[in-house]
């Protein structure tokens, strides 16, 4: 399985990319909407981590685009901000199966993309 992590903290995306390729994943991880976009016309993915506060370009754009360049493909959104806390997220974006805390245990969002990446 190809996970793409893309996020703002390079720290953290490799604390997960760790944690990921444990469980036998192939991660990738980029920083910003134009590499991601790229990647996802180069790569077929199964699941995209994806930072919702993304600082160079649009999580949302992201995603949209995963959806409509590779509909199979699963996004975890991770966030620190309180924003679509409410659920909404899911209304909106097709492919999204999680949501979860920046401060969730690597373990639990590696166990998570795993999930989500086995189905």
């Amino acid at each position: 399985m190809l996970v793409l992590i893309v996020a703002n903290n390079p720290d953290l995306s490799r604390v997960w990319a760790n944690h990921l390729e444990r469980l036998g994943a192939i991660v990738a991880r980029v920083a910003s909407q134009d590499e991601a976009t790229q990647f996802l016309c180069e790569f077929e993915v199964g699941v995209i981590v994806l930072d919702l506060m993304l600082v160079r370009g649009s999580a949302i754009a992201v995603a949209d685009f995963a959806s409509y360049r590779q509909p199979d493909a699963k996004v975890v959104f991770v966030t620190n901000s309180t924003f679509f806390s409410d659920g909404s997220i899911f209304n909106h974006i097709p492919n999204a199966c999680a949501y979860v805390k920046t401060h969730t245990p690597p373990e639990d969002i590696a166990a998570i993309v795993h999930h989500y990446g086995s189905t």
